[in-house]
C-alpha cells in the first residue's frame, strides 16, 4: 500500500469536499450578491410600489425611472407620468433618464443620476429597446453599481424581462416570437428567462419552447399585478396572482410547469420551493401540461 503524504492527502480531501459540497459563496450563481430586484409581470399595485420604494431607501431616496422600452416619441412622457405615479406612492426624489443614443448612454453626464440612486425602475414597452440603448455602455455599468451599493432595480413587463440573462420576446419585429433577433438581457438573474403577462394573455405555455431549446435556463413567468422580490438566491412572490416556474429537470416530455402563489418563497440556486410556515398560503398548484 502506497502512503500518501499528509499534506497531499489533505489537499485531495478538500478538493473532494469542494466538488461534492460546493460552498455557499460558490453556489451564489443566480441572484445579485448585493441589493434587491423587484420584477413585475405587468402593471403596478400600491403594495408592490411601496415595497420598491422601501428597498430603495424610503421616500427620501433618489429613484431613477428609465422609460426607454416605450416606442416612438412617447418614452419621455411615459417616464414623467410614471414618476408622478411613484410620487403618489410617497417617493419624493424621482428623475427620468432616457436616451436611444448609445454615445449619450456612454457619457459621464448621462449616468450621473444613477451614481446617486437607491432605486431604478424600468418601464414597459419592448425589452429589446433597452438592450439596444444600454448594453455595453457606462449606463449598464452604473446600473450594476446601484445593486453593488445595496440598492434596488425594479421593472414591469418589458422592465421585468430585461432583468433575465436570456431575452425572451426580444424580436424587434414582433413580441410573439420567443427566441428572436435580440437574446441578451441585463442578467441580474443569471441563467434565467423571464416572461410577463402569462395568465392575463394566455402565455403560460410559451416558455416551454425556450427551456427545451436552452435547458440550462430557469424559466420564470409572471402574471399581471404580481412580482418576485429577489435578494441573493431567494425570491418571494407578492401581489395578486401567480408566478410560473419552468425547470428542464422536471418539465418532462409533457412540458410540465408549476405555479407559486403570493407569500411563497423559491430558492433559485437549488430550484426548489422553500418550506412555508404554517398559516401561509399553501403549496404550488398542480403541475400543468403543454398544449
Amino acid at each position: 500500500m502506497i502512503k500518501m503524504p499528509k499534506t497531499l492527502a489533505v489537499c485531495v480531501f478538500m478538493a473532494f469536499v469542494a466538488a461534492v459540497c460546493p460552498s455557499t459563496t460558490a453556489a451564489q450563481e443566480v441572484g445579485p450578491t448585493n441589493g434587491s430586484l423587484v420584477i413585475v409581470g405587468g402593471g403596478l399595485t400600491p403594495g408592490i410600489a411601496q415595497r420598491f420604494i422601501e428597498l430603495a431607501g424610503g421616500p427620501d431616496a433618489n429613484i431613477v425611472v428609465i422609460p426607454t422600452a416605450m416606442g416612438g416619441d412617447n418614452a419621455a412622457a411615459s417616464g414623467q407620468s410614471f414618476a408622478r405615479r411613484l410620487a403618489g406612492y410617497g417617493a419624493k426624489n424621482v428623475t427620468v433618464l432616457h436616451t436611444r443614443d448609445r454615445d449619450e448612454a456612454n457619457s459621464d453626464s448621462f449616468v450621473q443620476p444613477l451614481t446617486e440612486a437607491g432605486g431604478v425602475w424600468f418601464g414597459g414597452g419592448r425589452q429589446w429597446r433597452l438592450a439596444d440603448a444600454y448594453l455595453g455602455t457606462k449606463t449598464e455599468q452604473a446600473l450594476r453599481g446601484v445593486l453593488d451599493r445595496g440598492g434596488v432595480i425594479g421593472g414591469s413587463s418589458a422592465g421585468a424581462t430585461i432583468q433575465g440573462s436570456y431575452l425572451v420576446r426580444g424580436d424587434s419585429k414582433t413580441n410573439v416570437i420567443m427566441m428572436g433577433d435580440h437574446e441578451q438581457g441585463f442578467g441580474y438573474l443569471k441563467n434565467t428567462a423571464i416572461d410577463q403577462h402569462v395568465l392575463s394573455r394566455n402565455r403560460q405555455f410559451d416558455m416551454i419552447e425556450v427551456i427545451r431549446a436552452k435547458p440550462e435556463l430557469l424559466g420564470i413567468g409572471l402574471d399581471d399585478d404580481t412580482a418576485i422580490v429577489v435578494q441573493g438566491d431567494e425570491f418571494e412572490v407578492i401581489g395578486r396572482s401567480y408566478v410560473a416556474i419552468y425547470d428542464h429537470e422536471t418539465m418532462g416530455a409533457e412540458g410540465r410547469f408549476y405555479f407559486l402563489a403570493p407569500g411563497q418563497r423559491f430558492d433559485l440556486a437549488t430550484r426548489t420551493v422553500k418550506r412555508t410556515a404554517r398559516g401561509e398560503r399553501g403549496e404550488p398548484l398542480e403541475r400543468s401540461t403543454g398544449r
